[in-house]
């Protein structure tokens, strides 16, 4: 390849040329195969090459892409905004469109201060967070995540929204076991208010499941229910962020439906676009909307790009399409194939330390001994090692980190598209298995043999 004037994520890597996607497939220009195992980064929920998408891309193309949103509304904006109040069942009939996750947990951060500023409370202005978090890259979202190693080079710049521990069971912050713990992780939030003063604070923001700063991170049964508990008591917002773990990544529509709790305030994204176009949203209740629509009549907030006619139209049409083709059903029926086999992997190779998940999105933790649960040495740079050899074996996979303060452990996350089937889950789990069995005889980890 000739010298690239490219900015990459790694400059002095050289990165395969993609050259076509079809289903859950992508390959190069030399014809290597490689199984999307994390749909890119957990956001290509329908795989690649999808028809329906791309005549929609033609169709809309053909009318108008692009109209600023102080000069018009537009057909397929409004038509998404409607989707996605029933998608919520009616509890979030207010959208506001952006281009990507970081934005919309920066606008959900921002509408949630704004509701207090309306109904005559503006002390109420900090937003807390949690440890092993990440809402976003850019510096008010990035401001609100728990994660060090994105943090640390801008720290200075940042607010310290990150106050509360996070409900990391494997690894409990509290040297507790559930449900003896008594849900400390939650009731940390309670103590982390009385210091700050809940005069002071708009919103607590979560990951229902804990992505990419984690390494899906699923909190015990009732933690959430104490979350909502304690915002509601002290007059708190209460925001998920379900920028990864939305649009049917779990089996439910959003994550939090496992739950069975209602948050204030939705971030999504990444799957809503499906990786078509870059699209992202806030969606509001009704009772934060009610005192900005009676009081300054709109939201400052706002990017160039939002709610523009080509992306909400392709947004859309990949909401009708994993309702025509059920997909929720489909994560449904091949999610506990995909667990079994994880777990399959887990009882034969010893440096996996634990699997977790739900739907079709998993997390395995590595560490050097499981029975103390004693992470790799960070120099050794597992998680790198591990998604470079997959990658070579023709499975993509999604790095994560863990560890107790979220930077000393590897992980990564199995995120296929929801369209796979079991066969494709197969053959998924056999190159992770080849991938696992080549680095424990580089490392020379004895595997587990089946008696």
């Amino acid at each position: 390849m000739t010298h690239s004037h490219l900015i990459k994520p790694l400059l002095n890597v050289d990165y395969p040329i993609v050259s076509y996607g079809r289903g859950i497939y992508l390959y190069d220009v030399e014809g290597k195969q490689y199984l999307d195992g994390s749909s890119g980064a957990v956001t290509c929920i329908i795989g690649h090459g999808v028809k329906e998408i791309i005549d929609t891309m033609k169709k809309q193309a053909e009318k108008v892409s692009f109209v600023y949103r102080s000069q018009f509304t537009n057909e397929p904006a409004e038509k998404l905004a409607e989707k996605l109040n029933d998608w919520t069942n009616g509890h979030f009939p207010w959208t506001f469109f952006v281009n990507s996750g970081s934005e919309a947990t920066e606008t959900a951060m921002k509408i949630a201060i704004q509701y207090w500023q309306e109904v005559g409370k503006p002390t109420k202005t900090h937003v807390i967070s949690r440890f092993m978090s990440y809402h976003g890259i850019t510096m008010g979202s990035l401001s609100l995540s728990g994660h060090t190693e994105r943090r640390f080079r801008f720290a200075p710049l940042l607010e310290a929204n990150p106050a509360v521990s996070p409900p990391y069971c494997y690894r409990c912050p509290f040297d507790k076991q559930y449900p003896d713990c008594q849900y400390m992780c939650a009731t940390e939030l309670e103590r982390v208010v009385k210091r700050i003063g809940k005069d002071h604070i708009a919103a607590f923001i979560a990951e229902p499941i804990v992505g990419a700063a984690g390494g899906v991170i699923i909190p015990p049964k009732g933690y959430y229910q104490k979350i909502r508990e304690i915002c509601d008591r002290h007059e708190i917002l209460f925001i998920a962020d379900e920028v990864m773990t939305g649009i049917g990544r779990t089996g439910k529509r959003f994550a939090l439906e496992h739950w069975l709790v209602q948050p204030d305030i939705i971030a999504t994204g990444k799957g809503l676009g499906a990786g078509y176009t870059p699209i992202a949203a806030t969606l509001v209740n009704a009772k934060v909307m009610f005192p900005i629509i009676t009081g300054s009549g709109f939201i400052m907030s706002g990017h160039t790009y939002s709610a523009n006619p080509q992306s909400t139209a392709i947004a859309l049409s990949v909401l009708e399409y994993i309702e025509k083709h059920e997909l929720l059903s489909n994560v449904k029926k091949v999610g506990p194939t995909l667990e079994k086999g994880l777990y399959n992997l887990k009882n034969k190779h010893t440096m996996i330390g634990d699997v977790r998940g739900i739907g079709l999105f998993y997390g395995i933790e590595f560490v050097s001994d499981s029975l103390y649960k004693i992470p790799f040495r960070k120099e050794l740079n597992l998680t790198s090692l591990i998604v470079k050899r997959a990658q070579e074996k023709g499975l993509l996979i999604y790095p994560s980190q863990t560890g107790i303060e979220g930077d000393c452990g590897d992980a990564i996350i199995i995120s296929p598209p929801l369209t796979i089937n079991e066969k494709e889950i197969d053959q998924l789990l056999e190159r992770l298995d080849d991938t696992l069995s080549d680095i424990e005889r580089e490392l020379q980890i004895v595997e587990i043999i089946p008696s």
